[in-house]
Order: structure tokens, then sequence, then C-alpha cells
């Protein structure tokens, strides 16, 4: 294994070159009309043509020196990089303690044979916990990820990879159905007033909608630009999906690990280690859900994110698809016959039920209570505004309330703990019973009351624990006995009475 100092690619240079020259480019037309008000144009065109110029140089000289002064190297025991001009910079990682290899190319990058490689150990130790090496040919990183993830020899002596799920263009379908639809078209109808009000035309635009909907109630209006915004969102949701999941593909590699590759103008790949893997979630949004679909996410160790990375989806393996598909892929990628977020799970107690409801309509008193107080101090209109509210939203929220408790459950599947709950994000995890460190069991006074307790399963993977809510006190402590033996025995003492329920000491 060679242990010799690499650098960057040259190439890096025509990166950010082209970078700059697009900043440049986009800056030059608003400065143009603003210095030609008081001087020819052409010594406006001359002027910023030449701050163009020395932006780029500036820029270059700054990133051949950056290239000059990064330098890497594997060695047998750590990955060492050298950095820094007038603050020297020394970083190394244990190659032991390395999780993630994770390749990204944007467009340009892509045209220049160059990716970024990110490598990573998965702890939240700042930005002490990664290497990212700005840019290297596409070769460099996937023998840098190969290396790295110990995957070299075994790929020489296994045959083939193994595909379990590809590109499925009719998935889009539920790309305008996501939380993302409504959020982007919000997104576009603020852009459209900032972007007024910076050219001092929002007035207009706030006229121009007005004419349009002149002979129309105000009532009909706000649907008719709720409808239009909803619709833009949607349109947004399709273009970001594709960019996200074109070019899609989950496969085992040889060695023992699971390769996630996608990307349309920004091509990914996330390698994840089959060893780190503690189970996965099936992830269902209100209304993805409605249409019978899911997500599915790993469940891993080594996925743990830095405090300012951007990257935040290295655990989805696969986008919305039909919930049959989804679990049957979970089930290849848990390597087990049947889906454990398939088995059947145990109901909680009516006092959850209640729980929820006593939620529900305190969300929507409230608000109407204070609407009541302030139609009878302000303005006798809020009364009506109040009982509207209260007659509209109450049958929803009831309705969230129920659908929320329906989707509780826990159980046991085989190798697995399954734990259901959420409704307009419902969760549903499999988490390996062997990959469960500890328990906590959570009690409120009025849960107490209610004879209800909240436990938490504690692992290192994923978020670090996964809860059950609302189960029956004698159900939850004998689902957790029962799911990790031994682990919460020294907790519990048996109750004398004929059912001997256990407790907690």
């Amino acid at each position: 294994m060679s242990e010799e100092w690499r650098r960057l690619h040259p190439r890096t240079l025509l990166a950010g070159a082209a970078v700059l020259c697009g900043v440049a480019g986009g800056a030059a037309l608003p400065a143009v009309a603003g210095l030609a008000g008081g001087r020819p144009l052409w010594q406006a065109v001359a002027w910023v043509l030449a701050g163009a110029a020395l932006l780029v140089l500036a820029g270059t000289a700054a990133d051949w020196v950056r290239l000059r002064r990064t330098r890497y190297r594997v060695g047998p025991e750590r990955v060492d990089l050298h950095t820094g001009f007038l603050l020297l910079k020394q970083r190394s990682l244990a190659r032991e303690r390395i999780r993630s290899v994770d390749l990204t190319a944007n467009p340009l990058q892509r045209v220049l044979g160059l990716v970024k490689v990110r490598i990573g150990t998965g702890e939240h130790t700042g930005g002490e916990s990664t290497l990212e090496l700005d840019l290297v040919t596409r070769t460099e990183g996937e023998r840098l990820r190969q290396e790295l993830l110990a995957r070299a020899a075994a790929a020489e002596e296994t045959g083939h990879d193994s595909a379990l799920a590809t590109l499925d263009p009719r998935w889009i379908r539920y790309a305008p159905v996501s939380f993302l639809a409504p959020a982007l078209g919000g997104a576009a109808a603020g852009a459209v007033m900032q972007v007024s009000e910076w050219f001092g035309a929002q007035g207009k635009v706030i006229d121009w909608i007005g004419d349009r909907f002149q002979d129309v109630s105000v009532t009909w209006m706000l649907l008719d630009l709720v409808l239009l915004a909803t619709a833009v969102g949607a349109v947004g949701a399709l273009g970001l999906w594709v960019e996200m999941w074109w070019n899609y593909r989950l496969e085992r590699e040889p060695g023992g690990t699971l390769r996630v590759r996608r990307g349309l103008l920004t091509a990914r790949s996330v390698t994840l280690e089959e060893r780190r893997l503690r189970g996965i979630e099936l992830v269902e949004p209100l209304g993805v859900r409605l249409f019978g679909a899911a997500r599915v996410d790993a469940v891993a160790t080594g996925l743990a994110q830095d405090d300012d990375d951007k990257h935040a989806d290295l655990k989805n393996l696969l986008p919305a698809v039909p919930r049959e598909r989804a679990e049957r892929v979970a089930a290849q990628v848990l390597r087990e016959p049947e889906p454990p977020t398939g088995a059947p799970l145990a109901a909680h107690p009516r006092a959850a039920r209640t729980r929820r409801l006593r939620w529900a309509l305190w969300s929507v008193l409230g608000p109407v209570a204070l609407l009541a107080v302030l139609g009878l101090l302000l303005a006798p209109v809020l009364l009506y505004v109040a009982a509207g509210c209260a007659v509209v939203l109450t049958p929803i929220a009831v309705l969230f309330a129920l659908d929320a408790y329906r989707a509780l459950g826990h159980g046991v599947s085989g190798a697995y703990l399954v734990a259901r709950s959420g409704t307009v994000r419902r969760s549903t995890v499999a988490l390996q019973r062997s990959g469960v460190i500890g328990w906590t069991v959570k009690q409120s006074y009025f849960q107490r009351r209610a004879g209800i307790l909240t436990l938490t399963a504690t692992t290192a993977a994923g978020t670090g624990g996964y809860d059950v809510y609302d189960t029956g006190e004698s159900q939850g402590l004998a689902f957790a006995a029962e799911a990790v033996p031994g682990l919460l025995a020294p907790f519990l003492e048996p109750v004398h009475t004929p059912e001997a329920r256990p407790t907690l000491r």
C-alpha cells in the first residue's frame, strides 16, 4: 500500500475560475447600469471588465496557493491531510474510525471529470470528524472509496454487484404530494414579493393581482392564489425529485457494503457498510401515505452529521415508492425473508387515545378562546372567526388524533423490535434487538394517572433513540424485557397479583 503524498488535481483551478466567471458575469450587468449613470458607457464597461478580470485572477491565484499547499496520503493506519498557507492545518483520521466515503460532483465538476471526496467518521465532533478533498479525479475518488472501506480485495474475489432497487420513473408521481410541494409554492410566492420590493414594484404586483380578481370575492381570490402556489410548488417538487433521484441505483457490493448512487446534475454516491446497519425506518409522510407509498431510511452507525454539514440525506436508501415495494427492499437490505415492518403490532391502551384527543382539542380550543376574548374586547367580528375555526378545525383535529392513536404499535419480529407512531409523519422502525444498549422509561404526572408510559430504546445508530409512546405500564415493561432479555430485568420486580405483572423498582 502506497503512503506517498498526493495533491488535488490541477483541473481544480478550471472549476474555480469557471465559477468566478459566472459570479462576475452575473454582477456585471447591474454594475454597468449603476456606473453608466455618471460616466460614458464605454468607461463603465471598461471598469466592470477590469474588476471582473481582477476578481477571477485573484480567486484563481488563491486556488493555486491552496492547490500547492494541500496534500494528503493514505497510510495503513491513518489518513492525513495537510493544508494552509499562513495558518498551517494538519488533520488526521484513524482508518478504523472511518465510516463513510461519499463522492459528489456538480455539473461543472462532472464535465471536468472531478469529484469531491468526503471522508467521515460519523461522530459529533465538529469539523474534526471529517476530511474533504476538493477536488480529485473520478478514478482517484473511486480508488479512495474502495481502499478506505477495505473493499478492494473482496471486490477481486467476488464476481459481480447485486442491484436491490433501480429507478422506476413511475415513482415520480409521489413527488407532488410530499410536504415539499406547498413549501416550494410558498417560497416562490415569497420570492416574487421580495424581488418586486427590491425593484420598488411590490405595489404594482399587488395591484396587478387585484385587477385579475376584481370580479371575485376575497375568499375565492385567496383560494385561487393558494391553488396557484400549490401548482407551482408541485412543478418545483417534480423538478427537484428528478434532480435528486435520477439515475438512482441501490446495490449490494462485494465486501458487504450497500451503495446508493443518484442525481441528474449533481451526482452523488453514498456507501454504507452492512456491519454498521442496525435496522431500517419506513417513513410515510401524510400525503405520500394517502397514496399507499413509503420511503426507506437506514438506521446505522456512522451516519451522524457534523453541525455544519449540509448533506442531511445520507440515510435515504429508497425514495417514496409503493409500500409493498418499500417493504420488499427493506427485507433485502436486512437480508431477511420477510420485512420486519410488516409484522403484526400490539395496540396501545385507550388511555393513549384519550391523551391524543385531549391534545387535539386543546390545540383548537386554545386559539379559539383567544380569538373569542379579543372579539369581546376589540372587534365583534372575531367572534364569528372564532366560531368558524371551532366548527372547521375541531373535526379535523379529532380525525388526526384518532389516526395518531391507530398508528401506535409495537412488537417483536425475529431479531428486530418494531415500533410505529406518527400521523403527519408516520414512522415504523425495525431495530436490531442486539443493537439496543439501554432503555429509558419516561412517565409524566398525567401518564402516571392514566397508567401509561413511554419507552425509549437507546442505540448507537440513527437518531440515538427510538420511542414507543404511551404503552400500558405492564405492557411496555413486558415488551422491553422480551425484546432485550436481561437489560431491564435488574430494575423490575414482580408484583404478587394473579397476573404477576412486572413493575419498576
